[in-house]
């Protein structure tokens, strides 16, 4: 039987994107099956970010979008929405005036019969005690001090791990090999150095 792996994303962030993809590389050639929960950057920056600032609307629509799919869909089409969102926020450079069609084009590409109901949710309030039930969640597992990802084995759970690369094949593998080892082993904490590549969606 697989093993479930919990990972929270915000559509938003370039870096969970990336680990992401490697997840569901990881999912090929290793018996574990990903459950996509979303963590909301919005959240996780209130009373930071300048709500009139149209970066900060942008990190809350997306994650609202994403709670709506997985509440009224399931698990299965959160991820399919997340791929179809992602590829067009990352990989294709949807902008910030674009991200609202990105959304949209997902919805409409996954099939859901509700698209234009969630993007209405997605620009109020609606799903934004769930967004911070949802954050909450994952931070009860790591604690405060992070961000996008989280991803769970278990009881254990941990920030990242951040790449600028996505491993592909038996290589994503054997990544996930070590990091499950380090997450299971109840005394190991952190493991960090400084980026000096620059990010690559391919």
């Amino acid at each position: 039987m697989s093993q479930t792996v919990k990972f929270w994303f915000d559509p938003a962030c370039p870096f969970a994107w990336i680990t992401s993809r490697w997840i569901r590389e990881v999912e090929e050639v290793r018996d574990i099956k990903v459950d996509f929960n979303v963590i909301s950057l919005g959240v996780l920056n209130e009373g930071k970010d300048d709500p009139n600032n149209p970066e900060t609307h942008k990190k809350w629509q997306g994650a609202r979008a994403s709670l709506a799919v997985r509440e009224r869909h399931g698990v299965e089409k959160v991820s399919e929405f997340y791929t179809a969102a992602g590829t067009r926020i990352h990989n294709q450079g949807y902008g910030l005036d674009e991200y609202e069609a990105a959304l949209s084009e997902a919805l409409e590409e996954i099939g859901v019969d509700d698209a234009a109901e969630i993007i209405e949710e997605s620009k109020k309030e609606t799903y934004d005690q769930g967004l911070r039930d949802s954050t909450q969640a994952a931070l009860s597992l790591v604690g405060n001090d992070v961000g996008t990802p989280i991803i769970a084995i278990g009881d254990s759970a941990f920030f990242g791990p951040v790449m600028t690369r996505i491993p592909r094949g038996e290589q994503a593998g054997k990544i996930w090999d070590g990091f499950a080892a380090l997450v299971e082993y109840p005394y190991f904490y952190e493991l960090k150095r400084a980026r000096n590549s620059d990010l690559d969606f391919s």
